[in-house]
């Protein structure tokens, strides 16, 4: 059974490599991390567990399939971390259906399933986030991808601390795509787990991150904002 927060689509994909692209997101409930600036916390606490369903391979195709009118589609798995959750039958019937996935995590769990991602995003957390970055539990995500995986490295820049750490990790990974995104200025809280972001503050931060790398003459990596907060805040569900 997979632990599910929510399931909602079709939107668009807001950010990394697959910014604008049409979606399903199946949100999968718990997670290993309590980053500082979390905003989906509603997928995170335990205290919100009793809003999460425990649900099927099929049960959550079925849902997805209703919400795509039965079309084909890009299904994006995200979280809390969906590398904690038994995926492997929802990613290898979903194909046979003729949708395709995606996955974004952190990187502190590798699973042998990842060979069937068709695009996994690794988004290692930055000094802001007040959780440790072990460079081994990256390595076996990255080895358990499989061969026809895009992998991309997606960063989070909240202040120049993030900046020269992304700077010297995006180093030791020259074959990665990589995107770098500005940091969600006002966090959740347990008491507020779906506040409104601060637009204006959010512009100022990606201003502030396109500034610094073109000061810096770094122009390998890819800068985006969140286009969904700039169209729905943090509205959940869409």
């Amino acid at each position: 059974m997979i632990a599910i927060s929510e399931i909602f689509g079709p939107t668009i994909q807001g950010e990394g490599a697959l910014i604008g692209v049409p979606t399903v997101f199946v949100r999968t409930g718990g997670c290993d991390f309590r980053c500082s600036w979390c905003d989906t916390l509603y997928a995170v606490e335990p205290r919100f567990k009793a809003d999460w369903q425990s649900m099927t391979a099929e049960a959550i195709l079925s849902e997805v399939n209703r919400l795509s009118g039965g079309e084909p589609i890009l299904v994006t798995l995200s979280g809390g971390n969906p590398a904690l959750q038994p995926l492997d039958e929802l990613l290898r019937s979903g194909h046979q259906q003729g949708h395709s996935f995606a996955m974004e995590t952190q990187g502190s769990r590798a699973q042998p399933w990842f060979e069937q991602l068709d695009h996994l995003t690794l988004s290692p957390k930055p000094p802001s986030s007040g959780m440790p970055f072990r460079r081994e539990r990256l390595e076996a995500c990255l080895a358990a991808a499989g061969a026809a995986t895009k992998v991309t490295l997606k960063l989070v820049i909240a202040d120049e601390a993030d900046y020269q750490w992304a700077k010297a990790l995006a180093a030791d990974y020259p074959h990665l795509s990589l995107y770098l995104q500005p940091c969600n200025p006002a966090p959740a809280t347990p008491e507020q787990p779906e506040r409104e972001t601060d637009i204006q503050a959010l512009n100022a931060q990606l201003r502030w991150l396109v500034e610094r790398i073109t000061a810096d003459r770094w122009y390998r990596p890819r800068i985006l904002p969140q286009l969904h907060v700039l169209i729905w805040n943090n509205e959940r569900g869409v």
